[in-house]
């Protein structure tokens, strides 16, 4: 299967299945480390200042969902 970057002359030479691989690895661990970086943001406000951020609770909650949901999806769907 061919990616549709690849039918673009400049890029055809650098879009690839291993350029792909390595976007799909490095989006994943931005997520993680997104998840990780709003966590202890979150945990530092409640243990530090003594103040619960839902708004970083409604992103760390968000990004899980969407990662969840999508582990559902591709199982069903694969």
């Amino acid at each position: 299967m061919t990616h549709p970057l690849s039918k673009v002359p400049i890029l055809g030479k650098f879009v690839d299945e291993r350029f792909l691989e390595h976007r799909r690895r490095s989006t994943s661990a931005m997520g993680i480390a997104g998840v990780l970086v709003a966590a202890g943001i979150f945990e530092w406000r409640f243990l530090a200042q003594h103040v619960l951020s839902w708004d970083l609770f409604a992103v760390i909650a968000a990004m899980a969902l969407v990662k969840m949901s999508m582990m559902v999806w591709f199982k069903f769907r694969d």
